[in-house]
């Protein structure tokens, strides 16, 4: 009997286990639960993804709609032509047993994710509203054989990062706006059949597609030039009209233009000629000249080697006999007491020499804590020594909490795009406003986390009240953002070419303080913050003001956060051609004299109401320094230059005084250009100089109220 109880009891054990085995392989694993849910709420579609759930659920085991999972892990995510929206969410990162994602034939906007599945084999974002340039995380996909992105709004120069995805197959970028040449790392792509490139801007040559093994290739609608390599031609499908090509096929290499096979590339100058003799040997013409040559070189290098030698020993000599007086008198002064004032006159001015020197070009961003800066001036340091890690004193916002203030980044809460990445406007339960700057990591080249939080410590410690405050930071789920000050009226770009109320007009007297704050705001990056800090990307775009009409300059310290590249800084930080300094147009160095220069654009948008660059103008008046800066010292010219908003309502010193501090600042040459404590220093003597002879309630603002009796005499500087 308890042998047919035990028998029984462990039947029914087992069939439990059997039939509970499969809900227990149906339980999701919960990094993908939750990296679904983050997918869900982001693309703000419940009613077309049936089953899907903001929180809990088990997507396998319930059979969320366009899901195919491998036990408890999710390997496909296909929901094409849903007319889903909002954004892909943060958390797609995490489904690291993810093969296909195919998102295509949506409404998805925002940028592509900074960091995707990195095991996928097949990704399709096609037919979407996308933006931005491709994320760096591609780069890791090394299992990826199908990759298309057509038919978005990405943009930039097609990042170099397929040199590791060996294997992909089919690679659609078609029919979005990328500009540039091809990468590199094109060449490497030796496993590629199809490649589609039309519609673009994509220009240069096609040298990178010469061996590749394409069956497919269309690169119709761009604007590529030069000679088509020959190669290409026995592609099976291969269509190239609407591009500049040169007529027909490229002409073969010149006769003998190439080296001998398994020779140096460096031999084929070589003056010496080589002949056959009736023996099938070959032999050198002009040899003896040759091993003669070489004699006479060896004699003149052992003469040479000798002489340099003995300079050398002689240098040696002489340094270190100064050396032994220098230690002598430093020792007579130290038995002194009394050191010489003369000799530390000259050491601290050598100090501050090397000091300016060291600072005129920067690449980085390492400016102490307001609180020492004083100090360390006071104790002569040049700025040069290392600091330890200074802890971040701003507060370190998560993900979710950022989403939820932006609704998820929605297009409504969308405030402004700037040469990094989108800013939203963030709204939190206590009702703190903030401005958040949503970082597109493909414009980065600080990927590990402690590089960026060593920036965002740098950037935290900027204090003053012309500069933006860097309020919080988010370095969480492969994600980079900031949030600052929420600066609600607008840029000074806005208000200079897009105000549509004529009754905010800004005055004379408004613009030239907008001109002052930001002037110091730049003098206190370049002179006060050791070493100096170059904005790099200085903007009408970039001037906030606030209800007062105050200026607050973004971007500062972002520089920091840019390639080191100065060629790439071209295109990823400089926002307009129009503000670039020549120097940097011609060697790619940017110093703070180039801040200057930018600057002194800015007060010609202030002077003139025009853009820096706008091809809606005539030829001879496109560009807004070329056109404007020889009639800057003529005083009847710069009466029609002013902008005709102001309605006269300025007096001519002022705008004459104001005209030749541009001149300055917009100098072709660096060296000439004034640095930003005289440019505050003239624009302060400018301001001291208004006599206000009357001024009404009403002009206090700062607008110009289109009154019958306004009276311009109050500008009189």
């Amino acid at each position: 009997m308890g042998l047919h109880t035990f028998d029984c009891a462990a039947a029914f054990v087992t069939t439990a286990i059997f039939l509970t085995l499969p809900l227990v392989l149906a339980t999701t694993d919960a990094s993908d639960v939750q990296a679904l849910q983050v997918l869900y709420t982001s693309l703000n579609s419940s009613s077309q993804l049936t089953g899907w759930k903001s929180s809990g659920g088990d997507p396998c085991g319930e059979s969320w709609k366009g899901l195919t999972c491998s036990g408890s892990a999710v390997v496909a995510v296909v929901v094409p032509g849903l007319g889903l929206s909002g954004t892909m969410g943060y958390l797609l990162a995490d489904l690291l047993s993810l093969r296909t994602l195919d998102l295509s034939d949506n409404n998805i906007h925002d940028s592509i994710p900074y960091q995707l599945p990195p095991n996928l084999t097949s990704l399709n974002l096609a037919s979407n509203n996308l933006s931005g340039n491709l994320p760096y995380s591609i780069s890791d996909m090394v299992s990826l054989n199908y990759l298309n992105l057509s038919h978005n709004s990405l943009s930039q120069s097609i990042e170099d990062i397929f040199a590791n995805i060996q294997g992909l197959s089919v690679l659609d970028l078609s029919f979005n706006n990328f500009s540039g040449d091809l990468p590199n790392s094109f060449s490497s792509l030796s496993n590629l059949s199809t490649l589609y490139l039309q519609r673009n801007q994509l220009n240069g040559s096609l040298n990178v597609l010469a061996d590749l093994l394409l069956t497919n290739l269309n690169i119709a609608d761009n604007k590529f030039s030069g000679w088509i390599p020959r190669k290409l031609f026995s592609i099976p499908k291969f269509i190239y009209d609407g591009n500049s090509f040169d007529n027909g096929p490229a002409p073969p290499p010149p006769p003998y233009s190439s080296p001998p096979p398994g020779g140096s590339h460096r031999n084929h100058n070589h003056s010496t000629h080589s002949t056959r003799g009736s023996d099938g040997k070959s032999s050198d013409l002009g040899s003896g000249n040759k091993h003669k040559g070489l004699a006479a070189a060896a004699i003149v290098g052992i003469i040479l080697g000798s002489v340099l030698a003995v300079l050398c020993l002689l240098l040696a000599i002489t340094f270190c006999l100064r050396k032994g007086k220098v230690a002598k008198k430093s020792s007579a002064r130290a038995s002194n007491g009394t050191p010489s004032a003369g000799a530390d006159k000259v050491i601290n001015s050598e100090l501050q020499s090397r000091r300016i020197k060291s600072t005129a070009v920067v690449t980085d961003l390492k400016p102490p804590p307001a609180e020492m800066l004083m100090g360390e001036r006071l104790a002569g340091k040049n700025g040069s020594e290392k600091r330890g890690k200074a802890p971040i004193t701003v507060t370190s916002y998560t993900v979710a909490s950022l989403q939820t203030a932006t609704n998820s980044f929605s297009q409504e809460s969308l405030a402004g795009e700037g040469s990094l990445g989108r800013v939203y406007r963030g709204e939190f339960p206590n009702g703190k406003v903030l401005a958040i700057k949503k970082i597109d990591c493909a414009a980065l080249s600080l990927q590990e986390e402690d590089n960026f939080l060593e920036a965002v410590s740098n950037m935290s410690r900027l204090r003053h009240q012309n500069i933006t405050t860097l309020a919080g930071y988010c370095a969480e789920h492969g994600q980079r953002l900031l949030a600052y000050e929420y600066v609600g009226n607008g840029t000074l770009h806005d208000m200079l070419h897009f105000s549509e109320d004529s009754s905010k007009m800004l005055s004379w007297n408004a613009r030239v303080r907008v001109a002052l704050g930001t002037a110091r705001a730049l003098e206190y990056l370049h002179e006060v913050c050791l070493p100096s800090v170059v904005h790099r990307n200085l903007k009408s775009a970039n001037i906030l003001l606030d209800d007062e009409l105050n200026p607050h300059l973004s971007d500062c310290g972002l520089a920091a956060l840019t390639p080191n590249t100065e060629r790439q800084v071209s295109t990823q930080m400089i926002g307009s051609f129009g503000y670039s300094a020549p120097e940097f147009a011609m060697s790619g160095i940017y110093t703070v004299k180039s801040d200057v220069y930018s600057f002194g654009v800015v007060m010609l948008e202030i002077l003139t109401g025009r853009k820096p660059l706008d091809s809606s103008r005539v030829r001879s008046e496109q560009s807004l320094v070329r056109w404007a800066t020889p009639q800057l010292h003529d005083i009847d010219a710069l009466a029609k230059m002013v902008d005709p908003r102001l309605n006269g309502m300025y007096a001519a010193k002022s705008l004459s005084r104001f005209a030749d501090i541009i001149a300055l600042c917009v100098q072709p040459e660096p060296e000439f250009r004034p640095p930003m404590s005289e440019v505050v220093q003239a624009l302060v003597r400018l301001m001291q100089r208004a006599s206000v002879v009357k001024r009404r309630s009403r002009d206090e603002s700062g607008f110009i109220h289109r009154m019958p009796d306004y009276e311009a005499v109050e500008m009189s500087f």
